[in-house]
């Protein structure tokens, strides 16, 4: 425990102190994501791609696909993933978070079983409530969001590396966990908001309009040109 206590102070002090400081480490554990992602992240990946594939292919993302087949993998996708969930989490807990112990005496990971089951569920709830029609407004107000995600994902980290950095505010390791709730809120009201003034003036997204450019290797037009474009 004592020495848990001592690796957390060291991330935190790491972590909020200089740009030189915050670089050095963050490379040093984006480093040892990437080996270990390269050699059994890429198998969880790949797994959700192939999924996608075939989803599609069949229709289901593409809504084309009945509510009992919606409704069938909400039950079946949520009632397996989250008990898988609780079979897997169960062991972390009595091991104390400690990985060392946890991967020591597990048998068998659960983790890309409960996340492919729960995926499954979560889809089929989403659909369900696109299809029910009740739910209109809520896609209505988060498709700007959509339409700009690779903006969004990239502003995400840019506002919260200012937040919990030491290059800004340092809020790293000194929230609880519903302050941290109330970050996410207030940065999902901000995206919310500006994706759909930005939108309401502009094809895409700044980021979605350079790929966009970049792929086809000529510049996109990024204006509305007119007001009804801008009222769609």
């Amino acid at each position: 425990m004592e020495a848990k206590l001592k690796n957390k102070e060291e991330t935190v002090l790491r972590t909020t102190e200089s740009y030189k400081t915050l670089y050095e480490f963050r490379t040093g554990e984006y480093i040892d994501s990437l080996v270990h992602y390269l050699f059994f992240g890429i198998w969880d990946v790949l797994l959700f791609m192939f999924l996608g594939m075939a989803f599609f292919k069949m229709g289901i993302l593409t809504g084309q696909a009945s509510v009992k087949t919606y409704a069938f993998m909400c039950v079946i996708g949520l009632g397996v993933g989250l008990t898988i969930s609780y079979l897997r989490l169960q062991p972390i807990i009595d091991a104390k978070f400690n990985r060392y112990e946890y991967t020591r005496n597990a048998s068998f990971s659960f983790y890309e079983l409960s996340r492919t089951f729960r995926s499954i569920g979560f889809l089929g709830l989403i659909m369900l409530l696109y299809k029910s029609g009740l739910f209109k407004w809520l896609f209505v107000l988060f498709r700007p969001v959509g339409q700009m995600a690779f903006t969004n994902y990239l502003m995400q980290s840019l506002i919260c590396g200012l937040l919990f950095y030491g290059i800004g505010w340092g809020w790293y390791g000194r929230l609880e966990r519903y302050e941290i709730y109330i970050v996410v809120a207030v940065i999902w009201v901000v995206q919310i908001i500006y994706s759909h003034l930005w939108l309401h003036y502009f094809r895409f997204g700044p980021l979605e309009w350079a790929w966009r450019s970049l792929t086809y290797w000529k510049l996109q037009p990024m204006k509305k040109s007119n007001k009804k474009e801008m009222d769609i």
